[in-house]
């Protein structure tokens, strides 16, 4: 399993990114040294083996600007209107069927003021993306998801959203909306009311040389347990002996 988290990434690997969606702000984890995967740009096509990086984007939006005359289009698409607009943008690179956790930082990133929904995307022929999720309002976020990119001879073909219930929600602060997601209040989190987003990452289907990619159902046998929920507590019993250390 691997946590990543999202970072600052060179112009150069994004460029024809940038000229497609200027307006909106890239981040990306950094290229593991042993990737024989040489496409770096979302908006571009690639075939993938098990183990190389595939890089995939994050668009965070108004739920009706990825769709035009009532059809969902890609991010990558100009025809839709995000350059210019409060969307923003973020890129990860992680190993193809490897359990992934992948963070968003709040400290510099508000969701609901993007938009309050993410679509997840990659490629240009076949122009992959998943449905517009909602990630938070004025009022709660959801901090929690998990996310399935699914392949077939090492194309992309699919990204889907995976939901769990209201099961696994925990501590006093959880909230669960529609029955199926849990949140929690903006006032808990810090950073002006903006919280930290985690997404569990995997794959399913085949990669160019056939071989199956199961990291999709090894979390789909956990069932209940959420990656990000497991890292967080992690987290806080390593940090919280140590935070008087460096108070003033």
């Amino acid at each position: 399993m691997k946590m990543g988290e999202c970072g600052a990434h060179s112009s150069t690997d994004i460029s024809v990114l940038i000229l497609l969606v200027a307006a909106i702000s890239i981040m990306t984890v950094a290229v593991d040294a042993a990737d024989t995967n040489l496409v770096f740009d979302p908006c571009s096509d690639t075939k993938i083996q098990k183990g190389d990086g595939f890089t995939f984007g994050l668009a965070f939006s108004t739920k009706e600007s990825f769709f035009f005359q009532q059809i969902q289009l890609s991010p990558c698409d100009q025809r839709l209107p995000l350059a210019g607009s409060n969307a923003q943008l973020a890129v990860f690179r992680p190993k193809v069927d490897e359990i992934s956790l992948l963070t968003i930082n709040s400290s510099t990133f508000n969701p609901a003021m993007s938009g309050g929904y993410m679509v997840a995307f990659a490629g240009r022929k076949y122009a992959a993306r998943s449905l517009p999720v909602q990630v938070a309002d004025f009022t709660h976020t959801i901090t929690s998801f998990t996310l399935v990119l699914e392949f077939q001879k090492g194309t992309l073909q699919n990204l889907y959203w995976k939901k769990f219930g209201c099961d696994s929600c925990s501590g006093d602060s959880a909230v669960c909306l529609n029955n199926q997601d849990c949140a929690v209040p903006n006032s808990k989190c810090g950073h002006a009311g903006a919280c930290n987003i985690g997404i569990q990452l995997t794959c399913s289907g085949t990669d160019k040389n056939d071989v199956v990619l199961n990291s999709w159902y090894e979390v789909k046998n956990l069932r209940r347990y959420s990656l990000y929920g497991l890292y967080s507590d992690l987290r806080d019993r390593i940090t919280s002996p140590y935070e008087n250390m460096f108070g003033d």
